[in-house]
Parts: structure tokens; sequence; C-alpha cells
């Protein structure tokens, strides 16, 4: 997500928007976030780019948002509203992907799992659907398939207990990179240091991580590199909607009179 505000920063400086930049305490704090989003709407907000912690929870709000005339977008997470535009990664091809690198380092019969988000977002269904369908497809055996909420104190925890029941494993899918760095530790601890983790997203400290060759995740960091350009084209976009619906109310306004 820092990718995110860095180009939403840049493109909003260049359009001349005010951006107002908010995000729950927790990635998987669902509440936090409907109130943030409620908040905006009370200030007339005049548009909405949202990645919902959860789909349905939020359905309801983006049909009021959009009822009384605020475009909403949805960012890397699609929601269940109709007619409302996505744009994000391709997440289940980015997974199958990360498997393809997985089996291509991991003999084939191998035991390995599956970190998935919060499975009521479409971003972690797709993902570890991906990851599901890359693992069959190159014959390697998927011992466990666990939630970790995004989490990376709950990606060790849940590697803990999966290590311990499966200690034959052989590589970890983790859905993002904060589960994936917990999923490291906690294979470090276990000394386990020759298990591949693939993770996802590119954040700063998974690719510091790569950068010291902790883990081997280089092949799927690339996956999301462009989420400021999808931040910049957003902006750029909504700016042009709500001029466009500002010169309406104009005309009409003139014709009134």
């Amino acid at each position: 997500w820092a990718s995110v505000e860095k180009g939403a920063k840049e493109e909003a400086a260049k359009l001349g928007v005010d951006l107002v930049l908010v995000a729950p305490p927790q990635e998987g704090d669902v509440q936090a976030q409907i109130n943030q989003v409620e908040d905006q709407l009370a200030k007339g907000v005049d548009a909405i780019a949202l990645a919902p912690g959860d789909p349905n929870a939020f359905a309801p709000i983006v049909d009021d948002a959009i009822k009384s005339g605020v475009p909403v977008v949805f960012v890397d997470t699609k929601g269940i509203n109709e007619g409302v535009t996505f744009i994000g990664t391709n997440n289940m091809n980015g997974a199958e992907l990360a498997a393809k690198f997985i089996c291509d380092k991991t003999p084939k019969g191998s035991d390995v799992a599956i970190l998935t988000g919060i499975e009521s977002q479409s971003t972690a269904l797709l993902r570890r659907d991906g990851a599901i369908k890359g693992f069959k497809n190159c014959g390697l055996n998927i011992v466990a398939t666990q939630t970790a909420e995004w989490d990376t104190a709950k990606g060790r925890s849940v590697t803990e207990s999966i290590i311990l029941k499966n200690p034959n494993i052989k590589a970890i899918f983790a859905s993002n990179d904060n589960m994936g760095l917990g999923a490291m530790q906690a294979l470090k601890d276990a000394d386990m240091n020759d298990v591949v983790v693939v993770g996802f997203d590119a954040t700063p400290d998974a690719a510091t991580s790569i950068l010291k060759g902790v883990d081997s995740e280089e092949h799927t960091s690339e996956l999301q590199s462009h989420h400021d350009l999808v931040c910049r084209l957003l902006l750029e976009k909504k700016k042009k909607k709500i001029k466009t619906q500002k010169n309406k109310k104009k005309t009409n306004n003139n014709n009134k009179n």
C-alpha cells in the first residue's frame, strides 16, 4: 500500500485535487474502515477509491454513496456492487505464477501449504484458488490451506501449527508478504531453512528480505509493482467525472433561469 499512497499523492498534486488518505489500524479491522468511509461521506467527499475489507459489509454503504452522487471505484479487492469499476491485479493468475515458481524449485509430490487472507474478500479467494490450481497442475501435495488473515503474527502462528503436523513440508505460498514474513520467522525458529517461501505484493519489508537473500519471492514481487499507476489513473478518471457532473448541474441551473 506504500506504492498506492505514493502514486495517489503524486497524481493528486499534479491534478490539483484534495486527497484524503485513510486506513484502518489493522487490515482486518472492517468496522474501523466502515466508520472511516462513512465519516468521509458525511464530510462531503467527491469520489472514493476503496479497497473493501469485507465486500458484503460495504455493499449498502457503496450503494448509498452512488445514489448520493459520489462515484466509487474498487481497488485491489473487488466488491459485490453491480456496475462499479474494479482496478487491480489479476490475483488468480499471479498466485498461479507463484505456485509455478515453487513447482520449479520443489520435487514433484512434495508437501506444500497455502496461507490465505480474509476469506470474505475476493482477493484472498482468488489468490488461494490460483495457488491450488498451480500446485495441482505440477503434482505437489497440498497438506494445509489456512487463513492467517493477512497478518504477520498470525502467519507465524499458523505456520508453526502447520509444520508441527507436517514436518516434511517443502514450500509455503503466502497470499501476502506479511503472512510470508511471519511464515519465514516460524521456519527459522524451527531451523527449517530449506523450505521455499513465496509471498505476494512486493512490500518494502519483503523487498528488503529479498535483497538480503532471505527468501525466494523475486518472481512474485513484480505482480503488484504498478499500484502507483492504478491510483494515478483512478484520480484522473474521477476528476474528469466530477468535472462533467458539475458542468451538467451548471447547465441545468442555467436552463432553469
